[in-house]
Protein backbone atom coordinates (compact mmCIF):
# COMPACT_ATOMS: atom_id res chain seq x y z
CA UNK A 1 0.00 0.00 0.00
CA UNK A 2 1.41 2.94 -1.21
CA UNK A 3 -1.32 5.48 -1.63
CA UNK A 4 -2.66 7.32 1.10
CA UNK A 5 -6.42 5.44 2.56
CA UNK A 6 -9.46 7.78 2.54
CA UNK A 7 -12.72 6.60 4.24
CA UNK A 8 -15.10 8.86 3.98
CA UNK A 9 -18.78 10.01 2.42
CA UNK A 10 -19.13 13.05 0.68
CA UNK A 11 -20.39 14.86 4.08
CA UNK A 12 -19.48 18.28 4.77
CA UNK A 13 -16.85 16.87 6.71
CA UNK A 14 -15.69 13.87 4.64
CA UNK A 15 -15.40 16.64 1.42
CA UNK A 16 -12.77 18.83 3.53
CA UNK A 17 -10.68 15.93 3.45
CA UNK A 18 -11.26 15.17 -0.25
CA UNK A 19 -10.74 19.00 -1.39
CA UNK A 20 -7.47 18.69 0.49
CA UNK A 21 -6.42 15.93 -1.35
CA UNK A 22 -7.34 17.02 -4.69
CA UNK A 23 -5.45 20.46 -4.26
CA UNK A 24 -2.83 19.21 -2.64
CA UNK A 25 -2.26 16.41 -5.68
CA UNK A 26 -1.54 13.49 -3.21
CA UNK A 27 -2.20 10.21 -4.38
CA UNK A 28 -5.10 8.32 -2.41
CA UNK A 29 -7.42 5.83 -2.58
CA UNK A 30 -11.18 6.92 -1.43
CA UNK A 31 -13.23 4.20 0.30
CA UNK A 32 -16.79 5.01 0.70
CA UNK A 33 -18.28 4.50 4.37
CA UNK A 34 -21.72 4.53 4.17
CA UNK A 35 -23.37 5.92 7.32
CA UNK A 36 -26.80 5.47 6.40
CA UNK A 37 -25.93 1.63 6.68
CA UNK A 38 -24.01 1.82 9.79
CA UNK A 39 -20.48 1.03 8.10
CA UNK A 40 -18.55 2.93 10.52
CA UNK A 41 -19.31 0.07 12.82
CA UNK A 42 -18.13 -2.39 11.15
CA UNK A 43 -14.79 -3.86 11.04
CA UNK A 44 -11.99 -2.93 9.88
CA UNK A 45 -13.12 0.83 9.91
CA UNK A 46 -13.08 0.26 14.00
CA UNK A 47 -9.85 -0.88 13.54
CA UNK A 48 -8.71 2.63 12.04
CA UNK A 49 -11.41 4.67 13.96
CA UNK A 50 -12.35 3.43 17.09
CA UNK A 51 -14.55 6.94 17.46
CA UNK A 52 -16.77 5.39 14.22
CA UNK A 53 -17.17 8.50 12.84
CA UNK A 54 -15.57 9.58 9.07
CA UNK A 55 -13.55 10.56 7.50
CA UNK A 56 -10.33 8.95 8.47
CA UNK A 57 -7.06 7.52 6.60
CA UNK A 58 -4.30 5.55 6.92
CA UNK A 59 -0.68 7.42 5.77
CA UNK A 60 1.42 4.51 4.65
CA UNK A 61 4.48 6.70 4.62
CA UNK A 62 4.42 8.73 7.87
CA UNK A 63 8.57 8.67 8.93
CA UNK A 64 8.51 4.96 7.41
CA UNK A 65 5.53 3.84 8.90
CA UNK A 66 2.11 3.50 8.64
CA UNK A 67 -0.55 6.01 10.74
CA UNK A 68 -4.49 6.06 11.12
CA UNK A 69 -5.74 9.39 11.28
CA UNK A 70 -9.02 10.52 12.76
CA UNK A 71 -10.57 14.03 13.09
CA UNK A 72 -11.16 16.05 9.86
CA UNK A 73 -8.99 18.95 11.14
CA UNK A 74 -6.26 16.93 12.33
CA UNK A 75 -6.92 15.07 8.82
CA UNK A 76 -6.39 18.52 6.89
CA UNK A 77 -3.25 19.59 9.87
CA UNK A 78 -1.30 16.19 8.72
CA UNK A 79 -1.68 16.52 4.74
CA UNK A 80 -0.94 20.13 4.86
CA UNK A 81 2.35 19.62 6.94
CA UNK A 82 3.00 16.13 4.29
CA UNK A 83 2.13 18.44 1.19
CA UNK A 84 3.95 21.28 2.04
CA UNK A 85 0.78 23.25 0.56
CA UNK A 86 -2.10 25.43 2.23
CA UNK A 87 -0.42 25.95 5.55
CA UNK A 88 1.47 28.99 5.47
CA UNK A 89 5.45 29.00 6.61
CA UNK A 90 5.15 32.32 7.65
CA UNK A 91 4.18 32.16 11.73
CA UNK A 92 1.48 34.85 11.96
CA UNK A 93 -0.56 33.61 9.14
CA UNK A 94 -0.13 30.06 10.06
CA UNK A 95 -1.56 30.88 13.35
CA UNK A 96 -4.41 32.38 11.82
CA UNK A 97 -5.05 29.61 9.71
CA UNK A 98 -4.74 26.68 12.47
CA UNK A 99 -7.19 29.72 14.91
CA UNK A 100 -9.82 29.43 11.91
CA UNK A 101 -9.96 25.46 11.25
CA UNK A 102 -10.42 25.47 14.99
CA UNK A 103 -13.40 27.81 14.87
CA UNK A 104 -14.57 25.70 12.23
CA UNK A 105 -14.16 22.60 14.32
CA UNK A 106 -15.38 24.15 17.31
CA UNK A 107 -18.32 26.26 16.12
CA UNK A 108 -19.19 26.07 12.94
CA UNK A 109 -19.57 22.10 12.17
CA UNK A 110 -21.31 21.30 15.44
CA UNK A 111 -23.66 24.30 15.08
CA UNK A 112 -24.60 24.32 11.75
CA UNK A 113 -25.49 20.34 12.09
CA UNK A 114 -27.41 20.66 14.86
CA UNK A 115 -29.49 23.61 13.28
CA UNK A 116 -29.53 20.97 10.17
CA UNK A 117 -30.59 18.61 12.36
CA UNK A 118 -33.93 20.69 13.94
CA UNK A 119 -34.41 22.48 10.53
CA UNK A 120 -34.21 19.07 7.94
CA UNK A 121 -34.29 16.07 9.97
CA UNK A 122 -36.46 16.43 13.38
CA UNK A 123 -39.39 18.36 12.03
CA UNK A 124 -41.58 14.89 12.96
CA UNK A 125 -39.89 14.47 16.22
CA UNK A 126 -39.87 17.64 17.96
CA UNK A 127 -42.27 20.24 17.62
CA UNK A 128 -40.54 22.86 20.40
CA UNK A 129 -39.31 25.86 18.71
CA UNK A 130 -36.21 26.36 21.17
CA UNK A 131 -33.91 24.08 19.78
CA UNK A 132 -34.63 25.37 16.03
CA UNK A 133 -34.82 28.66 17.09
CA UNK A 134 -31.58 28.33 19.43
CA UNK A 135 -29.22 27.38 16.41
CA UNK A 136 -30.79 29.52 13.71
CA UNK A 137 -29.60 31.95 16.24
CA UNK A 138 -26.41 30.60 16.65
CA UNK A 139 -25.92 29.61 12.74
CA UNK A 140 -27.00 33.44 11.59
CA UNK A 141 -24.27 34.67 13.98
CA UNK A 142 -21.51 32.53 12.71
CA UNK A 143 -22.26 33.24 9.65
CA UNK A 144 -21.82 36.96 10.37
CA UNK A 145 -18.05 36.57 11.73
CA UNK A 146 -17.34 34.07 8.89
CA UNK A 147 -19.11 37.42 6.65
CA UNK A 148 -17.19 40.39 8.22
CA UNK A 149 -13.61 38.26 8.42
CA UNK A 150 -13.91 38.12 4.54
CA UNK A 151 -14.56 41.69 4.42
CA UNK A 152 -11.51 42.70 2.40
CA UNK A 153 -9.76 39.33 2.16
CA UNK A 154 -10.02 36.87 -0.83
CA UNK A 155 -10.04 33.76 1.72
CA UNK A 156 -10.30 33.32 5.24
CA UNK A 157 -6.18 33.76 5.80
CA UNK A 158 -5.77 36.74 3.31
CA UNK A 159 -5.43 36.09 -0.34
CA UNK A 160 -4.37 32.64 -0.09
CA UNK A 161 -6.21 29.78 -0.12
CA UNK A 162 -5.47 26.95 3.10
CA UNK A 163 -7.50 24.58 4.61
CA UNK A 164 -9.40 27.00 6.39
CA UNK A 165 -11.15 27.71 3.80
CA UNK A 166 -11.08 23.97 3.26
CA UNK A 167 -12.88 23.33 6.02
CA UNK A 168 -15.50 25.91 6.53
CA UNK A 169 -16.54 26.08 2.43
CA UNK A 170 -18.39 22.57 2.94
CA UNK A 171 -20.08 23.67 5.71
CA UNK A 172 -21.59 27.12 4.28
CA UNK A 173 -22.27 25.03 1.05
CA UNK A 174 -24.66 22.90 2.84
CA UNK A 175 -26.60 25.03 4.44
CA UNK A 176 -27.85 25.90 0.58
CA UNK A 177 -27.28 23.09 -0.74
CA UNK A 178 -28.60 19.85 1.23
CA UNK A 179 -30.41 21.25 4.15
CA UNK A 180 -32.26 23.91 1.88
CA UNK A 181 -32.13 26.45 4.20
CA UNK A 182 -31.20 29.25 2.18
CA UNK A 183 -34.69 31.66 2.95
CA UNK A 184 -34.70 31.06 6.65
CA UNK A 185 -31.18 32.32 7.38
CA UNK A 186 -31.15 34.82 4.40
CA UNK A 187 -28.09 33.49 2.92
CA UNK A 188 -27.84 35.63 0.29
CA UNK A 189 -27.36 38.61 2.53
CA UNK A 190 -23.49 37.89 3.44
CA UNK A 191 -22.20 39.00 0.72
CA UNK A 192 -18.70 38.56 1.52
CA UNK A 193 -19.69 34.80 1.94
CA UNK A 194 -20.96 34.37 -1.45
CA UNK A 195 -18.12 36.09 -3.33
CA UNK A 196 -15.99 33.90 -0.94
CA UNK A 197 -17.71 30.52 -2.24
CA UNK A 198 -18.33 31.34 -5.92
CA UNK A 199 -14.56 32.02 -5.98
CA UNK A 200 -13.89 28.51 -4.41
CA UNK A 201 -16.41 26.88 -7.34
CA UNK A 202 -14.17 28.49 -9.91
CA UNK A 203 -11.06 26.13 -8.65
CA UNK A 204 -11.40 22.55 -10.64
CA UNK A 205 -9.91 20.53 -7.58
CA UNK A 206 -12.20 21.83 -5.00
CA UNK A 207 -14.82 21.01 -6.95
CA UNK A 208 -13.60 16.75 -7.64
CA UNK A 209 -12.90 17.41 -4.28
CA UNK A 210 -16.75 17.30 -3.02
CA UNK A 211 -17.61 14.84 -5.47
CA UNK A 212 -15.31 12.40 -3.36
CA UNK A 213 -17.03 9.06 -1.73
CA UNK A 214 -20.44 10.83 -3.17
CA UNK A 215 -23.12 8.35 -2.81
Amino acid sequence: MSKIQLYSLATPNGQKVGIALEEMGLEYEPHTINIMKGDQFQEPFLTINPNSKIPAIVDPDFHGESISIIESGAILLHLAEKSGKFLSKDPKSRSETIQWLFFQMGGVGPMFGQFGHFFKFAKDKCDHPYPLDRYKTETKRLLSVIDKRLDGRTFMVGDEYSIADMAIFPWVLCLDKFYEANEILELKEYKNIQSWISRIMQRPASLRGLEVCKM
